[in-house]
């Protein structure tokens, strides 16, 4: 099983992963919205500004303060900064 870091420490499985997206357009609200309200929302952001939205074959929607590129370097396994987290 492998991981990949979405920030503050926050790793997810790469194998339940489906889309990494950005958090700005209406549906995607609405799929958030959505899964805030039947529980399935988890909040990694550390009450930062929401930069991507991850779904996951559970049904899950994560929410990340890193940038759908950055964390799609880390799942491709290109360098990436490592102190990106402290720009935020």
């Amino acid at each position: 099983m492998r991981l990949i870091n979405i920030g503050f420490g926050n790793m997810i499985s790469c194998a339940r992963l489906i889309t990494i997206v950005s958090p700005e357009s209406a549906p995607i609200k609405r799929i958030v919205q959505d899964a805030k309200d039947s529980g399935r929302l988890i909040d990694a952001t550390y009450g930062r500004r929401t930069r991507a939205v991850i779904v996951m074959d559970s049904d899950h929607v994560i929410l990340s303060a890193i940038q759908p590129e950055t964390i799609g370097a880390r799942l491709s396994g290109n360098a990436v900064p490592t102190d990106e987290e402290e720009e935020i």
